[in-house]
């Protein structure tokens, strides 16, 4: 996909403002122990339709684990999560997962299944193709759509084996708009690329986030530099703990983050995006 002003979803709206009711994510108090070493401990995180937020924090401060709930992968060990409106430890966890999106760039697959086919086992749910599943001609032609949609237009029958980071990345993320989920998650999604597809990938999100203008979505990564421009809210992690939360301009500041990765960090945001250097502010 191209980085200039025509978006292939062509869309002219912008995402409308989030409803104070339009819960998608509700984690109350949240702790999480894994042999018997507390992971993270009074977690708090609202989450509302419309809404993108960016988890950052240091490596092993928890921000994959705070994924894995949010996509009703693990349960907290104290506290309350509620993913779609419903808490974890009561809802049948197979309905909830196909109204959740993920894009992992370390996607598991080991077979040469063509985009096309990669797109629609975001249907079935599985990794590879399930056996004597058929998808419909409405599937079909919706996954082709995002194929389309994604820039890859006239590759969707070159298998996975084949494919640049890049293009794995844009499949992966058809595959997760695929089932028309109402969250997506995003686990480090600029893994592996290079400079000019990490700004094709971060292009192609904020297409996704105008046109699909009530999905909301959660961000993992280490680097204020792979946020794209429609971030609208930010939760720094401190190892286990909430460093700041809150308006993604008013978290992605100077002192916060210095304060959040122990280390004196300067942040600056030009054109829509932040960057990041050590040291005080230049002059």
């Amino acid at each position: 996909m191209s980085t200039d002003t025509t978006s292939p979803f062509s869309p002219t709206r912008t995402p409308p403002q989030a409803r104070e009711d339009a819960r998608v994510l509700d984690l109350r108090d949240v702790a999480f122990v894994r042999d018997g070493r507390t992971i993270l401990e009074h977690v708090d995180l609202t989450v509302r339709a419309g809404e993108h937020w960016a988890l950052i924090g240091p490596n092993g401060a928890g921000k994959s684990t705070i994924l894995s709930l949010c996509g009703a992968r693990n349960h907290p060990t104290c506290g309350e999560v509620a993913v779609l409106g419903h808490v974890l430890g009561r809802v049948d966890l197979q309905t909830l997962h196909r109204r959740i999106g993920h894009v992992d760039p370390r996607h598991p697959l080991r077979t040469a299944l063509t985009i096309q086919e990669v797109v629609l086992t975001g249907i079935t749910g599985t990794i590879e193709w399930r056996q004597r599943w058929v998808p419909t001609r409405a599937e079909v032609d919706r996954a082709r759509a995002l194929v389309v949609d994604m820039g890859l237009g006239g590759k969707e029958h070159e298998p996975w084996t084949t494919l640049s980071q890049g293009e794995r990345g844009r499949t992966i993320i058809a595959r997760a708009l695929v089932a028309d989920p109402a969250l997506l998650l995003l686990d480090e999604p600029s893994t592996g690329l290079d400079v000019a597809a990490r700004e094709q990938l971060l292009a192609t999100l904020d297409d996704v986030r105008i046109a699909h203008p009530e999905v909301a979505s959660v961000l993992v990564t280490h680097h204020l530099e792979e946020l794209p421009t429609s971030t609208t809210h930010a939760l720094l992690l401190a190892p286990g703990l909430v460093s700041a939360s809150g308006p993604a301009d008013e978290v992605l500041t100077t002192e916060a983050v210095s304060r959040c990765f122990d280390h004196p960090v300067h942040v600056e945001r030009r054109h829509g995006r932040w960057r990041a250097s050590a040291g005080p502010p230049t002059t």
